[in-house]
């Protein structure tokens, strides 16, 4: 791949979008093999991902101007869908995901991180929705998460009506990220998470995600309907026996099998 690395540490999986001269835009390319990595990740053996990007400077700069300028209304709306088609398919992957969030996480760069589980950012990053001053909306799910994810619809209105940045002490105040590290701790820091993720019953982390996912969308009743169900599923695994007995034996050491 071009713009796209993937390493793994462990049973920790690290994708960076490399496209340091472009601030790590994301055009076509970029977000198909996005895609192409995410369907290329080996679940049983990863546990959890992270997603950052290369240099010192940029995230995610945003959506690729100038491939963009030119687009018709058709064009337009293929990109639109073709970049909320992958957050979405990020957002619902089975394994966690932790966005490292290493400076500029504009536009599509801010919509990228929000489809991640967990936002990890350093002192330097800079956040916001710009399109309206490009004479566009938000393409990328922008107007859809951010409200949810913050939990304000009026501050979402205001960022993506006024299209202001926003530094990463105001992003966390928000709610937009869970913690601000100086640049040189970032990895470090999402990485330990991570391992920590890791280190849990893969099969619980997952019908975790999955009940948040499933039950956030559905009236209470309903929702702990759907709890239960994930809940029950977990004692029809070798890991919960293993948790569990390792808890009544005082054991610290657990072997978790994703089984």
């Amino acid at each position: 791949m071009e713009y796209i690395k993937y390493d793994v540490q462990d049973q920790v999986g690290v994708i960076t979008i490399d496209r340091p001269k472009a601030l790590n835009a994301l055009n076509d390319q970029v977000l198909k093999e996005l895609e192409e990595t995410f369907d290329q990740v080996n679940q049983e053996e990863i546990r959890c991902l992270i997603i950052t990007g290369s240099g010192d400077k940029s995230f995610v700069a945003g959506a690729d101007i100038a491939q963009m300028k030119d687009f018709d209304e058709k064009e337009g709306k293929d990109f639109g869908l073709l970049g909320n088609k992958i957050f979405r398919k990020i957002e619902t992957f089975p394994i966690p995901v932790i966005a490292a969030i290493n400076g500029f996480a504009l536009g599509g760069g801010n919509e990228l991180a929000m489809s991640c589980d967990i936002r990890y950012c350093s002192e330097n990053a800079l956040f916001g929705q710009p399109e309206v001053g490009l004479g566009i909306t938000a393409g990328f799910g922008g107007t859809q998460r951010l409200a949810r994810v913050i939990g304000s619809m009026s501050k979402a209105k205001e960022l993506l009506y006024t299209a202001k940045n926003i530094k990463a002490e105001e992003a966390k105040e928000i709610g937009l990220v869970s913690a601000v590290f100086p640049q040189e701790d970032l990895m470090a820091q999402a990485m330990k998470t991570a391992r920590r993720i890791a280190g849990n019953a893969p099969i619980a982390v997952r019908n975790t995600k999955a009940a948040l996912l499933q039950g956030i969308e559905e009236p209470m009743d309903k929702a702990m309907e759907t709890e239960a169900g994930y809940f029950g599923n977990c004692f029809d695994s070798e890991d919960q026996v293993e948790g569990m007995s390792a808890f009544l034996e005082k054991r610290k050491e657990k072997n978790f099998q994703n089984k």
